[in-house]
């Protein structure tokens, strides 16, 4: 998402920085594609606008890093958090930024990594600085303002991506289910005939989770942790956590659940073709 994004943004003629140090080659070869210029934290820290975009659980840490950097900056940007974090720590990252004297933006990221023809994906932000970024939608970003405070944006993320994932997580579960009990052919015929949408649905999230699986881990725990500790609900996506740990680690290993997902999914495919 990160690079997509800051291609999106170097084609309309922003100057896109990163922080590089420590990173892989092939991380560093994704930035150069996408345009990005190799920065120190004190460039980065006097930029205009600063979007960070990173797994869940770097962001607070990122916070804090970049807001020593711009506590010593003459230029005080606006700091934009991105990332799939709960209400709660959105704040946290808030109170970070503010101490250094830098406006902060909450925002949540629907959809899909920006490509060539596509307006997407939806940038929803919330705040009282949110109305300072129209420059990001002159650049190419699909920018929506919410009516509300910090934590709103991160709310529409987690309440988003808890139906969107959780139900990928949901198939995923029951199609490894029934594939042990020998009923995976009469699941994928009955979705056919009554819920046709979802076997849609699951013959194309299934193989795409996969890769991705590992990343969905720690964003099923704060959406855990946004619905509240003692939330009945908040257990399904610890579980949804734990499926997405099994699954990355299946994968990792070629493993037979990955192969059995993508063998359910390829059947509902073809039984949507017949």
């Amino acid at each position: 998402m990160g690079s997509a994004v800051a291609a999106r943004l170097a084609e309309h003629g922003a100057k896109v920085l990163t922080l590089l140090d420590g990173r892989s080659e092939a991380t560093r070869k994704r930035a150069t594609a996408a345009g990005m210029v190799a920065s120190t934290d004190a460039e980065i820290a006097s930029a205009d606008i600063i979007l960070s975009i990173v797994p869940p659980a770097e962001a607070l840490p990122l916070a804090e890093h970049l807001a020593t950097q711009i506590t010593r900056s003459a230029n005080k940007p606006v700091y934009v958090d991105c990332n799939a974090v709960n209400v709660e720590t959105v704040r946290k990252v808030e109170d970070v930024i503010l101490s250094s004297g830098a406006r902060f933006v909450d925002a949540g990221i629907i959809g899909v990594p920006p490509k060539p023809g596509s307006q997407g994906p939806a940038f929803y932000v919330s705040g009282e600085a949110a109305g300072e970024l129209g420059a990001l939608r002159d650049l190419g970003l699909d920018l929506r303002i919410i009516a509300g405070p910090v934590g709103a944006a991160s709310a529409l993320k987690m309440s988003y991506a808890g139906i969107n994932k959780g139900l990928t997580g949901l198939g995923a579960a029951m199609a490894l289910a029934a594939t042990r009990a020998g009923a995976a052919d009469a699941l994928r015929d009955e979705l056919a005939l009554s819920l046709p949408a979802v076997q849609a649905r699951l013959a194309t999230a299934l193989p795409d989770m996969l890769p991705k699986a590992y990343r969905w881990v720690a964003e099923m725990r704060e959406i855990a942790g946004f619905l509240g500790q003692d939330h009945p609900a908040a257990l399904i996506y610890e579980g949804f956590a734990r499926l997405f740990e099994h699954i990355a680690r299946d994968v990792q290993s070629e493993g037979t659940d990955a192969a059995k997902l993508v063998a359910f999914a390829e059947s509902c495919k073809a039984n949507k073709s017949e």
